[in-house]
């Protein structure tokens, strides 16, 4: 009965990790989002996440300064 009255907390697929990161990483994480995130997700794939995020994004950036560098002369 009492397994009946509990929240089943749903683990979140990769698309889900994927999305709560990209909208944590710009700003646009609504606090409702966050906290089932903290609820039913794995920390650890929230943080590799976000490394992998800012290691994409650093890398883009440099791809992107190094580009723009060689076409300008």
């Amino acid at each position: 009965m009492q397994e009946n009255n509990k929240k089943q907390t749903v683990k979140p697929r990769f698309g889900q990790i994927v999305l709560s990161t990209l909208a944590a990483a710009i700003g646009v994480q609504s606090n409702k989002n966050r906290k089932k995130d903290f609820r039913s997700g794995n920390m650890t794939h929230y943080v590799v996440a976000g490394i992998i995020f800012t290691a994409l994004f650093v890398l883009s950036l440099a791809l992107i300064v190094e580009t723009v560098l060689n076409n300008m002369g």
